[in-house]
C-alpha cells in the first residue's frame, strides 16, 4: 500500500484550489490554500508570514471548526500536518475526525509565540480513494489558532518501507570557548532541499534568529555572539519551499557553562555501569536512556532525555549469580553477553525494553514475577516509559538439561518492514562445549510470540558480538555472527567454518569497497591452528577475498575498519600485523609497528574520515605521520571531563543520539549518578541524514557483546558519493 502523507495548515477547507508542487523527488505535494475553503469564521490577512492571500481566523467558541476536502488517488496511510498560528498563551487543542470518525481527540496546538509564527502539527489518519473530509473542532472556549492551508503528499516511502523511529530534531549546544556550537538532525525522510533558521533566546526573553540566511550546508551552527553569562535557549525551524514549519524542541545552555564537549545527564546514583542505551521511551521523539547496576542483585533504570527518572527493574536473585559463562537465569550483561536491548518493537511510537528475565524479577510498576522454575528463562517486553511487563513468552527448553542460557540480543527487520528481536542464547554443555540457539521474536503490542529458533548443529563458528542487517540486498535482514549468517527467516544463509574459520573476537560488516558491488566482512582468529590471524570476504556470499596467515598462533583480540587514510580508495582494516587497504590489500603503512590500536572508531571532527576511540581517548590517525598506537593525535581525553569506562575499556554506548550525523560517546562519571554524553564541539559542512536513520546503523545501536563500531549500509569515507534516502517509514 502506498503511504499517503498530508500536511494541514490550519484553516478549514470544504471545496479549495490546489497548487501542485514537489517536495522531493519522492514526494509531490498539493497545497489547498485556507481562503479557498469554507471556515467558521473570517480570512484574515492581518497577521504575517501566512501563505497565499490569507488565513481562516475562527470564534473564540468550543466546537468552531474547520473542514478540509481532500482527494487522493489511492487509499492508504495518510500524515496529517496542520500548520497553524497560536499567539495566545494558553494550548487550543481540537478534535480532528476524517471523514466523520475520530481520529485524535484533544490534539494540542500549542502557543507559537506570537500570531505570526507559525508552526506545523502532524498526525497520522486512513484515507479513503478520491474524496475525504477532514475536520478540526476546537475542545476549549478559546478555539482554533489561526489556520493557514492544507498540503497533501501523494508520495511517500517506497513498498516495503522499515518501520523506524519518528526523531525529533535533537537539537544540542555545547560551549568551546567564547563560542556555541548548535548542532541538530537531518532526518531520513526530510525533502530534498530543506533549509533550517536557528533561533536564540538569551535569559528567558524573546528569540532572536540568529542566521541572515536559511542554512541550506551542514546541520550546525556557531554562535559566537551569546552573552555566557546568562542560559540560552536555541531552537531551529526547518524551512520547506520558503516556509517555516514547527519549531524544534528546546535546548538549554546553563549560564556560565563549563566550555567541555559534553552534556551531563543526572541520574540517581547507585552501582557500577556497564552498559547505556537510547530509545524514545516516552514518544516525544528524542533518545532517553537505559542503564544497567552492575549490583547483586542486579537492575535496569530508565531516565528521560534530560534525565529525568522514571523507572528500576530489580532482577532478583536469579542475578546474584554473575559467572561470566554460567551464571543465574536472570543474569545481565556479564562477559560478551547482555539480554537488555531498546528499541520500538511494536511501531506505537515508543520504544519497549526487551529483557531476559527469570523468576523472581520486580519491574517498574512493583509487580513481581513469579515462576515455580528458577531455570526457566523467558523473553519480556517491558514498557518503555512506566517498566510495567507487557508481555512475556517462555524461552525454548531444549537445553535447559545444561542449565540457563545468557543472551545477546539485538533488533532486525527479518521481513524488511516490521522489527523482530533475535536472541542469541548459549550455555555451556558439562565442563566441554557450549550449545547455541538463535530465536527470533515478535511484540505485536500486547503479545510476544517466537516467530522461529535455530539450533546449531554442524561446524557453524560463533564469536563475542552480532550484527543483523541486509548482507545481500534483498531488503531484509539477516543475523550475522562471525562464522556463519542466518536468512530471515532463520534458516542458514551459509557458513564460513568450511572454509577454515573458527571462534574470534570481532568482526566488522560494512561497505568497505565502494567500487565492488555490496558489502563486505572482516574478521579475527582466536588461536587458529593454521596461524590465519584475519580474513576479509564477500558478505553476501561469504566468498573468501583475502586472508592474513603467519607462523604459530595467536590470540587476535582485537580488529577493526574505517577509512582513516585518504590516499586510498575504501576502508582500512587492521588488527595486530599492520595497517591494509582493505580493497587493495595493501599496507598503507609500510612499518606493521606503527598503527593505531584497534579498538572503536566514531565520526566527529567534522569530515568524513573517522576518529578512534581508545580508552577513554578520542584520537585519530595521522597517515602523514605514522605513530605507534600509544601516541597519535588526541582530540579528546574523556576522564579530563570526569568519564569512566567500562570492562575492556569500553564505553556505554557510541551512537549518534543528537546533533548532527556525527556520533556521540556516552560513559558514566565515577560516582556513577550522572552520565556525560560527549558530543563534538566542531563545526562541519558535511549535510547528512541522522546515522540514525540508516537501517544497519540503528540495529546496530542495540546491540552490546563485545562492543565495537556501527556501520552504515553505505560508504561513509573519502571520496564517498551522496548516500540515497532510506527506505523506511516513522512509526507511530
Amino acid at each position: 500500500m502506498r503511504r499517503l502523507s498530508l500536511i494541514v495548515a490550519a484553516a478549514t477547507v470544504l471545496s479549495v484550489t490546489a497548487v501542485v508542487f514537489p517536495l522531493s523527488a519522492h514526494a509531490q505535494a498539493t497545497r489547498y490554500e485556507a481562503e479557498n475553503a469554507s471556515c467558521d469564521g473570517t480570512i484574515d490577512s492581518n497577521h504575517s508570514g501566512h501563505s497565499g492571500s490569507g488565513f481562516c481566523n475562527t470564534p473564540n467558541t468550543t466546537g468552531t471548526a474547520v473542514q478540509f476536502t481532500v482527494n487522493v488517488p489511492t487509499a492508504g496511510t495518510a500524515t496529517l500536518g496542520i500548520r497553524y498560528a497560536n499567539g495566545a498563551s494558553a494550548d487550543r487543542p481540537a478534535d480532528i475526525s476524517v471523514n466523520g470518525t475520530a481520529v485524535q481527540a484533544g490534539f494540542g496546538f500549542a502557543s507559537t509565540g506570537a500570531w505570526n509564527s507559525w508552526a506545523t502539527r502532524t498526525l497520522t489518519a486512513q484515507l479513503d480513494a478520491g474524496a475525504n473530509t477532514v475536520r478540526l473542532a476546537a475542545t476549549t472556549g478559546g478555539g482554533l489558532g489561526n489556520i493557514d492551508y492544507l498540503d497533501v503528499t501523494t508520495d511517500g516511502p517506497q513498498q516495503g518501507a522499515r518501520q523506524m523511529e519518528d526523531l525529533g530534531r535533537g537539537v544540542v549546544a555545547v560551549r568551546s570557548g567564547n563560542s556555541v556550537l548548535v548542532s541538530w538532525r537531518l532526518l531520513g525522510l526530510d525533502p530534498d532541499g530543506i533549509g533550517f533558521n536557528v533561533y536564540r533566546s538569551t535569559g528567558g526573553g524573546g528569540e532572536v534568529q540568529l542566521n541572515s540566511s536559511v542554512l541550506t550546508g551542514g546541520t550546525n551552527f556557531v554562535d559566537s555572539s551569546a552573552n555566557l553569562s546568562q542560559s540560552n535557549t536555541y531552537r531551529v525551524r526547518p524551512v520547506v519551499g520558503g516556509v517555516e514549519q514547527a519549531p524544534s524542541t528546546p535546548f538549554t545552555l546553563s549560564a556560565n557553562h563549563a566550555s567541555e564537549p559534553a552534556v551531563r545527564i543526572p541520574i540517581r546514583g547507585g552501582g557500577t555501569i556497564q552498559f547505556v542505551w537510547v530509545g524514545d521511551l516516552t514518544g516525544d521523539g528524542e533518545y532517553d536512556y537505559v542503564v544497567d547496576r552492575q549490583t547483586s542483585p542486579q537492575s535496569i533504570e530508565a531516565y528521560t532525555s534530560s534525565g529525568d527518572f522514571l523507572w528500576e527493574v530489580d532482577m532478583g536473585h536469579n542475578s546474584t549469580d554473575q559467572n561470566n559463562i554460567e551464571g543465574g537465569s536472570s543474569t545481565i550483561d556479564v562477559g560478551h553477553n547482555d539480554g537488555v536491548t531498546v528499541y520500538d518493537f511494536d511501531g506505537d511510537g515508543r520504544s519497549e525494553v526487551a529483557v531476559r528475565i527469570a523468576n523472581g524479577v520486580t519491574f517498574g510498576d512493583g509487580q513481581t514475577f513469579s515462576h515455580g522454575n528458577d531455570t526457566e528463562q523467558f523473553i519480556a517486553f517491558l514498557d518503555g516509559e512506566t517498566g510495567a511487563l507487557r508481555d512475556a513468552s517462555m524461552v525454548p527448553t531444549d537445553f535447559i538439561s545444561d542449565g540457563p542460557m545468557y543472551a545477546r540480543f539485538a533488533a532486525c527487520h527479518l521481513d524488511g518492514a516490521a522489527p523482530s528481536l533475535v536472541a542469541y542464547m548459549k550455555n555451556r554443555i558439562g565442563n566441554g562445549g557450549f550449545n547455541l540457539m538463535v530465536s527470533a521474536w515478535s511484540f505485536d503490542g500486547s503479545n510476544a510470540d517466537m516467530q522461529w529458533k535455530w539450533l546449531r548443529n554442524g561446524n557453524h563458528p560463533d564469536g563475542h558480538n552480532s550484527r543483523c542487517l541486509d548482507v545481500d540486498g534483498d531488503g531484509s535482514d539477516e543475523f550475522a555472527e562471525i562464522g556463519f549468517v542466518l536468512d530471515g527467516d532463520g534458516s542458514l544463509l551459509y557458513s564460513l567454518g568450511g572454509q577454515g574459520i573458527i571462534h574470534g573476537d570481532r568482526f566488522h560488516i560494512a561497505d568497505m569497497d565502494p567500487s565492488r558491488p555490496g558489502l563486505e566482512g572482516y574478521g579475527v582468529q582466536q588461536d587458529h591452528p593454521g596461524g590465519l590471524r584475519e580474513y576479509y570476504y564477500d558478505a553476501a556470499t561469504g566468498q573468501m577475498l583475502w586472508q592474513h596467515t603467519l607462523p604459530g598462533t595467536s590470540d587476535v583480540g582485537r580488529g577493526m575498519v574505517g577509512d582513516i587514510d585518504p590516499r586510498f580508495a575504501g576502508m582500512e582494516a587492521w588488527s595486530f600485523d599492520g595497517l591494509f587497504n582493505a580493497p587493495s590489500n595493501q599496507l598503507t603503512e609500510p612499518n606493521t609497528s606503527l598503527r593505531p590500536w584497534p579498538q572503536m572508531g566514531l565520526w566527529w571532527d567534522g569530515d568524513v574520515l573517522m576518529e578512534l576511540f581508545n580508552d577513554g581517548k578520542i584520537e585519530e590517525w595521522d597517515w602523514n605521520n605514522p605513530s605507534p598506537t600509544n601516541s597519535l593525535p588526541r582530540l579528546v581525553s574523556t576522564w579530563n571531563y570526569g568519564g569512566v569506562v567500562g570492562p575492556r575499556s569500553q564505553p556505554g554506548i557510541i551512537a549518534d543520539i543528537h546533533g548532527d550525523w556525527r556520533e556521540e560517546v556516552v560513559l558514566p562519571n565515577g560516582s556513577y549518578n550522572e552520565l556525560i554524553v560527549y558530543t563534538t564541539d566542531r563545526p562541519s559542512d558535511i549535510r547528512l541524514y541522522t546515522l540514525a536513520h540508516n537501517p544497519a546503523y540503528r540495529n546496530d545501536m542495540t546491540v552490546k557483546g563485545y562492543m565495537q563500531s556501527h556501520h552504515v549500509d553505505y560508504f561513509l569515507g573519502e571520496g564517498m558519493a551522496q548516500p540515497p534516502r532510506p527506505n523506511i517509514t516513522y512509526a507511530g
